[in-house]
């Protein structure tokens, strides 16, 4: 029997927590910092270097020997560079610790061999990190030791953004300001500061470590770039919810326990849709807590999956033909008072403030659905997105019946008069009681849906820094709200001017609303009768970055420059077409050096018995035509990886990224699908002996 983990005693044991600041700081130095957290700031010299040493003290109680600043750059994951607490040692040959306020603020790694989009030469190596106050610092086990993170930003010596963080406190500090306005409208005047509050649910597959280390695409790629499918897939759906194994149960015990000490509010985990696919979901944190927490998250499933010998895949199709994986991020706006302001009420039909600020949503999200389609896009949510799986590549918003009824019939005639509800829902047991049913439905197909009082955006891949999706969010609705309190604020009757702008958005903005069926056909030709953007792939969707509209919106609330947007969408071509030729590199080498030739062993093992059958005088029909089919196959294959070897030559003379990740997406790509058809055919025919490589049935079934 395992021992009991009691949660509260070690929930955010890991983490100098505000708690843990007010039992060791003075009392004027923990008021300056909390002062700093609730309104921003600069922390005086004096103080920083009495929390620098409270935490040094601390950390180093606990077992820490190095520190290190703690941050996120456009790679999409976490970067960190260790340095010891030690100093010089005193003349009697003593070890000194120190670190200052000065080392606890600012940092300086080397911002060369990060990716930039151009904003910094190869040369130009030095890059400042700054310690986001309002995200606490933590501890870190790991092989190298216990070492305190502290969260920062991540700017070029010349200014720009260079990391997912700063652009997205500068979203939460727009979408703030704008959301007061509003709330000040309607008589709250003691909010002075509106947060975004964001749920990240992640999605990931596990796989046994041993075959992990036998798929040479699994560990170079993260995804299976061969692969034919297992006689039993996800068709019975026995899976979902289904109950979770034991070795999967231990992991999950450690995973959880482990983020508990880290501070990260794991609360929900169960089964997922494919075999060996399973989710985690925390409870909802404040934008950049839920952004390092979610970091966390993903690096702890790594770390912890090979603890239990297991590995933790976050590609969002790491099988084709079963479900992908996908972060569903949950987003709304909460006072300093305590009002969630998505929250409707009982009557949302009679609440205007709820239906202007649903009505601004609307607007933002129909004006910038192209923004948010790229806030989604990388080269593996490409696999997934519209694969009768996922949200289709566009995107509309979801209401339920009850808030779309509302929006009907304040477009056609001005006022909501009326309410749908739920009823009850009659079990027909007499033992069991007749339950409230919600006023409607969900709808998992929709990519961005109303679900009772905050949205849910579906679309995000799982390996995905939500950084994005929530900055990109928090600036189009701040964009709506100043434009919306920049109308009422100057109205002369303000009751009227609200009632009229609501109905003004809801019906220019009406045709982004759809309760239906996002995975179907008939949605798509819908969609591109109502004009609605349909993105297919990720690349496409980078130029969005750079639109006019685009630059205006960011550049009027200071979240990103022109400049820092065309970085960002360079980087997107850079990493696409690296992506796909790392790919492609694995399948020219697991093809020629291991499938191939598995191929040919078995050709001759089937030429053998034919001629030895023919030399019997035996019929040796049958196993001529299996000779002629692997043939056929083997011979479509080595056609395809001779072109595919041909066109990466060509991939690497091109020198505009742009052009190149174009040339990946249209031509790299139909021939990488060329060389795996026959493969996965071949898989199905070849001794299971001589297949040099796990199958799909083993990796998912083997866990």
């Amino acid at each position: 029997m395992s021992e009991v983990t009691h949660v509260e005693e070690i929930f955010a044991k890991n983490v100098f927590t505000l708690g843990k600041m007010k039992q060791r700081l003075p009392k004027e130095v923990f008021r300056e910092v909390k002062s700093v957290i609730d309104f921003g700031g600069e922390l005086s010299k004096t103080s920083a270097n009495v929390v620098a040493k409270a935490i040094k003290d601390w950390a180093i109680e606990n077992g820490a020997t190095h520190y290190t600043h703690w941050f996120q750059p456009l790679t999409g994951i976490t970067a960190e560079k260790h340095d010891a607490f030690v100093s010089h040692p005193d003349e009697m040959g003593n070890m000194i610790t120190e670190f200052s306020g000065k080392e606890l603020i600012k940092g300086e790694p080397d911002a060369s061999s990060f990716p930039s989009g151009g904003l910094r030469a190869t040369f130009e190596a030095r890059g400042y990190t700054v310690w986001d106050i309002t995200s606490p610092v933590f501890l870190k086990e790991a092989s190298t030791g216990m070492i305190l993170c502290i969260p920062t930003a991540f700017c070029s010596y010349t200014g720009e953004a260079l990391d997912k963080k700063t652009p997205l406190l500068r979203s939460m500090e727009a979408v703030s300001k704008q959301a007061v306005r509003i709330v000040n409208l309607f008589g709250n005047t003691k909010a002075t500061k509106v947060t975004p509050s964001v749920g990240a649910e992640q999605e990931y597959f596990l796989v046994d470590e041993d075959l992990y280390k036998r798929r040479t695409d699994l560990m170079f790629s993260g995804r299976t770039l061969f692969g034919a499918p297992a006689p039993k897939g996800q068709e019975m759906d026995d899976h979902y919810f289904g109950v979770i194994r034991e070795r999967v149960g231990g992991f999950m015990k450690d995973l959880n326990e482990e983020l508990w000490k880290l501070g990260v509010t794991a609360k929900t985990q169960h089964n997922e849709v494919a075999p060996a696919q399973h989710e985690l979901a925390p409870i909802y944190e404040t934008a950049n807590i839920a952004v390092d927490h979610n970091q966390i998250v993903m690096e702890t499933m790594k770390r912890v999956a090979i603890r239990h010998g297991m590995r933790c895949l976050l590609h969002e199709k790491p099988y084709a033909g079963v479900n992908g994986s996908g972060k569903h991020d949950n987003w709304s706006l909460t006072t300093d008072t305590g009002k969630n302001l998505l929250d409707p009420g009982l009557s949302p039909n009679e609440n205007v403030q709820f239906l202007l600020i649903l009505a601004c949503i609307l607007k933002a999200v129909d004006t910038h659905a192209d923004l948010l389609r790229q806030s989604a896009a990388d080269v593996g949510n490409d696999h997934r997105l519209g694969a009768d799986e996922a949200p289709p590549a566009i995107i509309s918003v979801f209401l339920g019946e009850q808030l779309e009824d509302v929006v009907r019939q304040l477009v056609e005639t001005g006022a909501a008069t009326s309410l749908k509800e739920g009823g009850k829902l009659e079990t027909g047991v007499s033992t069991l009681p007749d339950t409230q049913k919600d006023a409607t439905d969900r709808n998992r197909t929709s990519p961005f849906a109303f679900t009772g009082n905050k949205f849910e955006f579906r679309m995000v891949g799982s390996s995905d820094s939500i950084a994005d999706p929530n900055t990109i969010l928090n600036s189009i609705v701040a964009e709506a709200f100043c434009e919306a309190a920049d109308r009422l604020e100057g109205a002369e009757n303000f009751e009227i001017a609200v009632h009229d702008l609501i109905k003004e958005y809801m019906t220019e903005h009406q045709r982004i609303i759809f309760n239906g069926n996002g995975y179907s056909e008939e949605w798509v030709k819908e969609a591109e009768r109502r004009g609605l953007p349909n993105i297919k792939s990720t690349i496409e969707a980078a130029e969005t970055l750079t639109k006019d509209k685009t630059v205006e919106l960011f550049e009027k609330f200071g979240i990103f420059t022109r400049v820092e947007l065309a970085s960002r969408e360079e980087i997107i071509y850079e990493t696409y077409a690296k992506t796909i030729n790392i790919e492609a590199l694995t399948m020219i080498e697991m093809a020629g050096k291991q499938i191939i030739p598995a191929v040919v062993r078995y050709s001759k093992t089937l030429a053998d018995t034919v001629n030895a059958m023919q030399d019997a005088g035996v019929d040796a029909s049958t196993q001529k035509g299996i000779l002629q089919d692997v043939t056929v196959r083997l011979t479509a294959m080595k056609k395809a990886l001779d072109e595919l070897i041909e066109v990466e030559k060509k991939a690497g003379q091109i020198t505009d990224e742009k052009e190149k990740a174009y040339f990946y997406k249209d031509t790299v790509r139909d021939v990488m699908q060329a060389l795996r058809t026959p493969a996965d055919e071949l898989e199905m025919m070849v001794d299971k002996e001589l297949w040099p490589i796990p199958t799909y049935g083993e990796l998912m079934f083997e866990v």
